[in-house]
């Protein structure tokens, strides 16, 4: 699909998307299902970016790059709820002296949000799984200054090389975990004395609790994927 030119047209694409399954668009665009997700947890994610016309790729800047727009699915559990955290973005380990809130990857990641819930029940396999209605969101201003906060708590222990206190359980709503394939893979680091080591990359999330606030802020329309899907004409 062409990139969305406005917010209008993008949030038109994603309405046409709502009540659709995975395998549906799978199919539009020419992209085999895997049979599950545990080895392809990034294929949700790039269907639906292939499908809203995405163009930001890997790069650290937000999918919709012309617009300012990131775009993050919410898989939903059987209560309609967020399943897991939010990946925002890989974090920094060297090269953090001087680094701002203000001209970081995770502030321009967040800015401005488009959250596409999608069913994520394990019984229901995935090509049936199906997309909910989008949420065009940015944080409000208490919102934004508790990011902000644990962005900078975070980035001040990276920059002092204490990389084994970035502990899950830091931060309110944004967290480190490791992000890797596995233990094996390691990426340059700077300890507490300043000298280079190798350490597990690590990435920016969002707790659950902050999704579920996302959309409970919107009504939870993520509970209507059902509904949807049943309001969508057949052809």
């Amino acid at each position: 699909m062409k990139p969305p030119a406005d917010e209008f047209q993008l949030m038109d694409a994603a309405a046409e998307l709502a009540g659709r399954s995975l395998g549906d668009l799978a199919q539009r665009a020419g992209i085999t299902v895997p049979g599950d997700l545990k080895h392809a947890k990034g294929w949700v994610g790039e269907l639906l970016e292939s499908a809203l016309g995405a163009t930001a790729g890997s790069r650290p800047v937000p999918d919709f790059e012309n617009l300012g727009i990131e775009l993050k699915t919410i898989p939903l559990n059987p209560r309609h709820q967020p399943q897991e955290s939010t990946f925002v973005c890989t974090a920094p380990l060297i090269n953090t002296a001087g680094l701002q809130w203000e001209n970081s990857t995770v502030k321009a990641k967040l800015n401005r949000v488009l959250w596409v819930p999608v069913e994520a029940t394990h019984d229901v396999p995935v090509a049936q799984r199906r997309v909910g209605r989008a949420i065009l969101w940015s944080p409000s201003p208490a919102e934004r200054k508790i990011l902000r906060d644990d962005w900078e708590e975070h980035i001040e222990r990276i920059t002092l090389g204490y990389l084994d206190e970035l502990d899950a359980r830091l931060g309110t709503y944004l967290q480190i975990r490791p992000k890797a394939l596995n233990s094996r893979q390691r990426t340059n680091a700077r300890n507490h004395i300043g000298e280079p080591v190798s350490a597990v990359p690590r990435g920016f999330y969002l707790r659950t609790c902050f999704t579920r606030r996302v959309l409970s802020s919107f009504s939870n329309p993520s509970r209507n994927i059902a509904a949807v899907a049943a309001q969508r004409p057949t052809k």
